[in-house]
């Protein structure tokens, strides 16, 4: 029988007190990247520059080392991104997930993560009421994408209803995109529920469900909770960005 490998425990220290970190094996390229910019001192020095309360801590900006408190922070990077790896639904955004920051979709279908900033979740605990609002809400963005891709695979017809005026053969057009789109809505239905190992933690210890298949989870915290909750607290300005520096003075593989 496979021996399972030990997961990399990373310890953090800030001028808030320690986190220690666990790197999942489950997403290599997260983790063999992360301990790279660990052993090469990458963070020492860094700040946790966005900080909202109930959501999440963020930091990794390589830009952001004694960086004065007007200088605007969050877009420094190290000129190269880690592919997604998603490994939904075993890891989600629960209260203590370490993940990947990254640009928008718009410039960033792919999901492609930072290479440097990275955010520790803090969230909110939820209702079983707000986890069923939750799940219809993922419900509808997917029958929006299914929509959207049946509407694309079906351009060149749609313009050409369009162009000669065929309203009819339009408007049967859209009935039928519409047809397919709930019957495959209701096939891919169980991609909208939560498991029951989520519902579990976003009900308990709380997290941040929307982010979840979004943003790459590679760890999460295993000591030090109560540091990231203090530093989740601190005053911000109008930017998120801690009034007082918040420092990663170091990091080190335990």
């Amino acid at each position: 029988m496979e021996q399972k490998k030990t997961e990399t425990q990373v310890r953090m220290q800030t001028n808030l007190g320690t986190i220690t970190l666990k790197l999942y094996n489950e997403t290599p390229l997260h983790r063999d990247n992360f301990i790279k910019l660990v052993k090469d001192g990458q963070y020492e020095g860094l700040l946790f520059h966005r900080v909202i309360n109930e959501f999440m801590i963020q930091g990794g900006d390589v830009t952001s080392k004694n960086a004065p408190l007007n200088k605007q922070l969050g877009a420094g990077d190290l000129g190269y991104t880690v592919p997604a790896e998603f490994v939904y639904p075993r890891y989600f955004h629960k209260r203590g997930a370490l993940c990947a920051a990254r640009t928008g979709d718009d410039s960033n279908p792919e999901k492609a993560s930072s290479a440097s900033q990275f955010y520790i979740v803090t969230g909110k605990v939820y209702s079983e009421g707000e986890i069923k609002q939750l799940e219809k809400q993922k419900e509808s963005r997917l029958k929006q994408t299914i929509f959207n891709r049946l509407q694309n695979e079906n351009k060149t017809t749609i313009m050409q209803y369009y162009k000669s005026g065929d309203k009819d053969s339009l408007a049967i057009m859209r009935d039928t995109l519409i047809g397919k789109t709930e019957i495959e809505t209701e096939k891919r239905k169980e991609e909208t529920k939560l498991t029951a190992q989520q519902r579990e933690a976003y009900t308990s210890v709380g997290g941040v469900p929307f982010l979840d298949n979004e943003y790459t989870v590679y760890g999460e915290v295993t000591e030090g909770i109560e540091i990231v909750d203090k530093i989740q607290k601190v005053k911000t300005n109008s930017s998120d960005r801690p009034l007082e520096n918040i420092v990663i003075e170091s990091m080190q593989i335990i």
